[in-house]
C-alpha cells in the first residue's frame, strides 16, 4: 500500500517529460510543470488520469490541424502573457484587391486644363484736387503822380496839391508805409538823373513830413531814367516821365 503513491508519482514524472503523440502541438503543455500543477496532481490523480485519458485525447481530436479547428468551430487560447496569435478566418470569404489593369497603371493622367485670362481695360477716373489760393480783396489805395518841370526838383503848385492828397491817404491808412520813389527823362547822362530822380524823392518826403506824417512810415529811392512810363522821345512824354510815385511797402 505505501508503495502506490510511490508508482503514481514516478508515472507522472514520466508523463510529464513524455508527452503523447497526439498532444505534441498543445500550447498548454508548457504549464504541466508548474509546482501548483504537479501538486494538485499528487493531491487529486483521478484529474490527472481524467485530462490524459479524456480531455486530452477529445482536444486532439477537435484541435489536431487548422481545418479540424475551422470544422469544429475550436479557437485556441494562448496564456494570458503569450504573444498574440493570428486568426485564421476558416469559412469567411476573404476579399481580394482589385486588380488593375496595365493599361490604367501606364497611361499618365490627362494634363491639366489650360485657364483661360481675358484682361480688360478699364478706363480710371482720377480726380485731382488743386489747391488755389484765396484771393481777399482790400481797399485799393491810389496816390497821385507828382510832376515835376524839367531838370527841376522844385514842386510846382499841382505837384504840391498832388503831395497833400497823398498825405490824407496817409492819415486815413495809419497802418501804412510807402517808399517814395524819384523818375527822370532820358535827357542827360545816366549817374546825373539817378541824382536828380533821389533829390525830386526826397522833396516830397520833405513836403509829407511838412503836412504831419511821420517819417518813419516814408522813405526815398531813385530809379533815374531806367523805369519811364512812354518810352518816346517828344516833348510830352518827357513830361510824364518826369514824376514821384507812391508804392505801398507794407502795413505796420
Amino acid at each position: 500500500m505505501q508503495s502506490r503513491p510511490l508508482l503514481i508519482a514516478v508515472a507522472m514524472a514520466a508523463t510529464l517529460h513524455a508527452r503523447p503523440i497526439f498532444a505534441a502541438s498543445d500550447e498548454y503543455d508548457d504549464s504541466q510543470s508548474h509546482p501548483l500543477r504537479i501538486a494538485a496532481y499528487l493531491a487529486h490523480p483521478v484529474g490527472w488520469l481524467a485530462e490524459w485519458l479524456v480531455f486530452r485525447p477529445f482536444h486532439f481530436l477537435v484541435s489536431a490541424t487548422e481545418p479540424q479547428e475551422a470544422f469544429f468551430g475550436h479557437k485556441p487560447h494562448p496564456p494570458v502573457l503569450a504573444e498574440p496569435q493570428p486568426l485564421h478566418g476558416y469559412g469567411s470569404a476573404k476579399k481580394a484587391p482589385a486588380a488593375r489593369s496595365n493599361a490604367e497603371s501606364t497611361v499618365p493622367p490627362p494634363p491639366p486644363a489650360r485657364e483661360t485670362v481675358k484682361v480688360i481695360e478699364v478706363p480710371v477716373e482720377k480726380t485731382v484736387f488743386k489747391e488755389v489760393p484765396k484771393i481777399v480783396e482790400v481797399e485799393k489805395i491810389v496816390f497821385p503822380a507828382v510832376a515835376f518841370r524839367f531838370d527841376s526838383a522844385e514842386l510846382t503848385d499841382l505837384g504840391r496839391g498832388q503831395v497833400y492828397l497823398a498825405a490824407e491817404r496817409l492819415r486815413e491808412q495809419t497802418d501804412l508805409t510807402i517808399v517814395i520813389e524819384g523818375h527822370a527823362d532820358a535827357v542827360g547822362n545816366e549817374d546825373y538823373n539817378q541824382k536828380l530822380g533821389l533829390r525830386r524823392a526826397e522833396a516830397v518826403m520833405n513836403e509829407l513830413v511838412g503836412h504831419g506824417i511821420d517819417t518813419s512810415r516814408i522813405s526815398a529811392a531813385s530809379f533815374g531814367e531806367t523805369k519811364p512810363l512812354i518810352g518816346q522821345e517828344t516833348q510830352w512824354a518827357r513830361a510824364v516821365n518826369r514824376r514821384v510815385e507812391f508804392q505801398v511797402k507794407s502795413a505796420r
